[in-house]
């Protein structure tokens, strides 16, 4: 109930029995007088996306650093796909689609600049000292980092938006399982295992055309690739006049809808298998359901690899990380040394969180473009201050 208004009379009418529903979500930490009767989900999106650490996405790398080009991915529009493919399977699952599409939005929050480069440094940096992994970053960033509403930091978000943060799991991402509150070992909502394909789906795709279009890899590489053959020669029987750019993208976008049919389909079935007919028996059963056929999970994992060999470890994007990595070394180590370096409101912050951790959330909220700034600022005798 919100203001006097009954939150399941808000809520989607065809949302499957198994759905997470704002209306029974286990609360929020902090009690709050709202002043709409939007329902709980709904407004952790809303507050997700009106966050500082959300537009701060816009300059954190995917793969490509910001200044490398306008066209390439960057994490804010990564999370922006992750929510719209997030979104198509939730509708067809008769999930939550608000939910979904928060968790989406919500799980890069704590990425650092320059990608994965910058966790494993911080990761580094910090051992003995908790060490770093964004997944916890991102539940710190809205469970205490933001700090917009009186009374509590944080947003105070829905226990269920909190819990599928500290669960995302990829090849990238392992869950934090550290934070009792969340019962863990205890499998999320079907919400978020969605984020965690989702996820896998869009930079795949995206990190293809992002690579074709910086020469990184090529058309000819990827008929190696099963998969992409499939797809293009079906492309091409359907369209043969098209161009080859054209057929690029419409094959991109068939791919997208070959993972979402697939990943519905096999999930359905999972449900039913597993006789599955509410939330608490999800809880119950214990058995991740949201899932892709072992015949596509086969293709994408040799999709993966190629992706792996040919992009991730090409030489230019070695050499981006090789300088990455001693950016944020030497601004770490300068911060730690001489914290006055900080800006005050972080500085207050040591006595009670460590030093090392301060430091570590401050250049964890960077962007790309500040920390280079930042270094420069600091280790160039010329660079005015």
């Amino acid at each position: 109930m919100t203001n006097g208004v009954d939150e399941q009379s808000l809520e989607r009418p065809d949302l499957a029995v198994y759905a997470a529903r704002s209306a029974a979500s286990r609360g929020r930490k902090h009690r709050e007088d709202f002043r709409d009767h939007r329902p709980a989900f709904e407004r952790d999106r809303d507050r997700i996306i009106h966050c500082a650490a959300f537009r701060r996405l816009e300059y954190k790398t995917q793969v490509f650093v910001n200044h490398e080009g306008d066209y390439y991915r960057t994490r804010l529009t990564h999370s922006l796909e992750v929510a719209q493919i997030g979104k198509a399977i939730a509708r067809r699952l008769k999930l939550n689609e608000e939910l979904t599409e928060a968790l989406a939005l919500a799980h890069d929050l704590g990425h650092t600049p320059f990608g994965h480069t910058g966790e494993e440094v911080l990761n580094r940096l910090m051992e003995g000292a908790g060490g770093f992994e964004h997944n916890l970053q991102s539940f710190r960033v809205v469970d205490e980092l933001e700090e917009r509403y009186p009374g509590f930091n944080g947003l105070n978000l829905s226990w269920e938006v909190r819990e599928g943060i500290v669960k995302h799991s990829s090849p990238y991402d392992r869950p934090c399982g550290v934070i009792d509150e969340f019962l863990p070992g205890v499998v999320p909502t079907m919400e978020a295992q969605i984020i965690n394909y989702a996820d896998e789906i869009a930079y795949n795709n995206h990190d293809i055309d992002d690579g074709l279009k910086s020469g990184y890899i090529t058309l000819e590489q990827l008929q190696e690739v099963t998969l992409w053959r499939e797809v293009w020669e079906r492309v091409g029987a359907a369209h043969p006049a098209l161009d080859p750019e054209r057929k690029k993208f419409q094959t991109i976008s068939a791919l997208i809808g070959l993972f979402i049919k697939d990943l519905t389909a096999t999930s359905l079935a999972n449900i039913r298998g597993f006789g599955i007919e509410t939330l608490e028996d999800l809880r119950r059963v214990n058995r991740p359901v949201v899932a892709l056929s072992p015949a596509l999970a086969g293709k994408n994992r040799s999709l993966k690899r190629f992706l792996l060999e040919n992009l991730y470890r090409h030489h230019k994007v070695e050499r981006m990380r090789v300088k990455a990595e001693r950016y944020l070394t030497q601004l770490f180590e300068s911060y730690l040394k001489h914290p006055t370096l900080l800006p005050r409101k972080y500085q207050q912050k040591m006595e009670i969180l460590g030093r090392e951790r301060v430091v570590c959330d401050y250049i964890a909220g960077m962007t790309d473009r500040f920390a280079l700034d930042e270094f420069k600022r600091l280790f160039e005798p010329y660079e005015r201050v």
